[in-house]
Parts: structure tokens; sequence; C-alpha cells
């Protein structure tokens, strides 16, 4: 499966800086989109500076702006947005991520760009959403998830406190997944319109919706806890166990799988253990924790894998690369980093893009896309001059 072409055409002005945005526009770009970093000349994209960095370059930079073209333009600077306006009559998508309000102030919000290129299609990503009482209110990941009940609900017990999640979810779920399902849905969408749309991603709503069955179970008078719930540390059946030099995911939910672990770790379990209240919950923890701890994470694995029963190992970042399962299904690949050596990639599920290019550097691209733009040589020079 490959959607390496799908979206061949399309043109992407991508205002956007960090994660989101970038993340966002790179899954465009996996899908053949022309994308365009439209950076000021002087910062740009400063998540290049975040270490660790390859040749001095951030591995996060590198690993979320493959296939993406570079373009210097300063805003605030005399003609720039005469410029980014003659763009945007051209383009198909904007991705912006700047607070709310400062898309106006520049003189290119919405109602400017509607009038400018109807067809166009302008994404919004902001922590909070473009109205409400926190319009002006800056945040980063974990406030988004705090506010949208995401971080409540993940915790060993309910007695414990929010654990901090490995990954932005807020950030990467929230914003770019949904901005990239709603840029998808608004491209279908113009085909039958001919109108574009603003588009209005709140990262904290995009967390938010992430919760919705368990929002499901609060309107039915039920207030989901964190480590109380059936997928959230309640259940013996589905929960995480040392071993003596790491860790197993267990998840044996049904009954089925239920006693095939059980089985397989040599225990005597039933089925009424997997609706047994709190006090056999944790006896049932217990006499699995200690059963587990008598081998090493890598003698439980074919034991396991030989009885069916939704056991995994929580791998450790550097194991994944080496993974059979991945290896097998091509998850990670290189592009040419010129002096930097091979890049490392992770594609996403749509596959791995047709000719991935390497990140590019701050306005690698500029004269080369004003002059596809349309941009006269006198008028690529007046606009270069600066920087």
């Amino acid at each position: 499966m490959s959607l390496a072409h799908a979206l061949a055409g399309i043109r992407v002005l991508d205002l956007s800086r960090l994660l989101p945005g970038p993340f966002l526009t790179m899954a465009l770009a996996d899908m053949g989109a022309d994308v365009v970093k439209i950076e000021d000349g002087k910062a740009g994209d400063y998540m290049r500076a975040f270490p660790p960095a390859k040749g001095g370059i951030s591995g996060r930079y590198l690993a979320v702006n493959r296939g993406k073209r570079s373009l210097a333009l300063d805003l605030k600077a005399p003609g720039a947005v005469a410029a980014f306006l003659r763009m945007a009559a051209q383009a198909d998508v904007i991705v912006e991520s700047f607070r709310p309000g400062v898309m106006d102030k520049l003189g290119i919000g919405w109602e400017v760009l509607h009038r400018t290129n109807p067809r166009l299609i302008l994404c919004s990503i902001s922590g909070y959403g473009q109205t409400g009482p926190y319009v002006e209110r800056a945040g980063h990941d974990l406030n988004y998830i705090g506010l949208a009940g995401v971080l409540a609900m993940g915790a060993e017990a309910r007695d414990r406190q929010p654990a901090m999640p490995g990954v932005q979810i807020a950030d990467l779920a929230g914003g770019a997944l949904w901005g990239a399902t709603a840029v998808l849905g608004a491209l279908v969408g113009r085909n039958r319109t001919g109108l574009g749309e603003h588009l209005d991603i709140s990262m904290t709503e995009g967390a938010l919706a992430l919760l919705a069955a368990e929002y499901g179970n609060l309107d039915c008078g039920v207030r989901p806890t964190r480590g109380a719930e059936t997928l959230n540390g309640a259940l013996a059946c589905y929960s995480v166990y040392p071993t003596k030099d790491g860790y197993l995911s267990v998840g044996a939910l049904e009954p089925k799988f239920w006693l095939a672990f059980n089985q397989a770790i040599g225990r005597k379990g039933s089925l009424a253990e997997l609706a047994g209240d709190a006090t056999v919950q944790a006896r049932v923890r217990a006499e699995i924790t200690a059963i587990l701890a008598t081998r090493t994470r890598d003698e439980w694995l074919p034991i396991l894998a030989a009885h069916d029963c939704c056991c995994e190992p929580a791998l450790e970042m550097h194991e994944v690369v080496a993974h059979p399962l991945h290896q097998a299904r091509e998850v990670f690949f290189t592009i040419d980093g010129g002096a930097l050596g091979p890049i490392m990639q992770v594609r996403t599920p749509l596959g791995t893009p047709a000719a991935p290019t390497m990140p590019p550097t701050q306005g690698q691209h500029t004269r080369e896309v004003f002059a596809e733009y349309g941009f006269s040589a006198d008028e690529i020079a007046a606009l270069t001059s600066g920087g």
C-alpha cells in the first residue's frame, strides 16, 4: 500500500515551526504534495537547533521535515506580504501554528486569504482554538493534555499522581494527525463546492477526542479515573509486568487469551478473575508479578509466543529499530544526507514516500521556489537582497 503520489500537484505553504505543523506537512509531502517551508531570514524553524544534533542539525528536525523545500521570507519586511499573497493565490493549502490573531496582524488572515484565493484551505493549529477565553494563553503539550483529561488518566493506581506520557500526544495526535485529516477532508470538499475553508485545529480538543470512549462512560454516570478503568490499570489481565531484566505488556483481555497466558506461565487461572473486584485484581497481579520475575524478558518471549496470548515485550527505543517485525515491514529507511551521511527516517502508516529528500536548510530553495511561483529575476533579487 502506498499513497506516495496521492497529493501530486497540491501546493502547500507551511508557516509552522517545531513539531505539530511540520509533522502534518511531512505527512502531506509523503503523499506527494509540494511543501514549501516559509521561514523568516533570522531564526527560521528553531527546532533545527534542538539537541542532540547530527552534523549540527537537530535529529528531531531531520526526522519530521523530509521532502520539503525552504523559502526565506520575513513577513514583516517591505513587500513580503504582497509576495506571500501572490504565492497564496496559487497554493492549495496553508498550514500555520501562530497564536490566534497573529495571521491577521501580519495582514494574511483568513479573510484576506479567502479573498485572494477562494479555493485556498487554511489549517490553523493552536493550543486552545481560534476562539474562546484561552486564545491568548500560552501552552505546551503537557498543558493541553492536562486540560483534555488525558494526563489524569495515566498512572499505576488511582492514588498516584498522573504519569508523564512518553510522547507528545496533543502535538502529534491532537494537532498534526487531526490537522492532516481535516486538510484531506477539506480538499475532498473543495472538489464538490469549489471553495476552501479555515480549519480551526485545537490541540487540546484533539487530545480530548482520544478519550471519547471514556467520556461515554462518564455519560453513563461512571466517573473514570486513572488506574481504575479497564484499559488503564484496573485489570491484572491488561498490564505491564517486570521480568528479571525488562518488561512485558500483557493484554489478555478475552477469556481465551487469559487462559492461554496462564497456561504459558504455569499458573492456574480462572475466567472469574477477569471480572474480579479490586482485591482479586491485586492478588492476581501479585501472583503474576512473582512468576514473571523468575525469568528474563527474552526467556519469556518464546514461551508466551507459543501460546498466542497477547503478550509482547515493552521494547526500549533502540531495540525497536532492529525488531524483526519492523525490519520486515520496512518501517525504518534512510535518506541521503550528503555530508551528514545517511539519515534514518520513520515511515508513517501511509507508506514510504516515493523519493524522499533531505530536510531543507533555512532558505535553501528561495530563488527556485519564487521562480516557480512566477516571480521575475528582478523581483526575486529585491525580495532576497536583505538576506
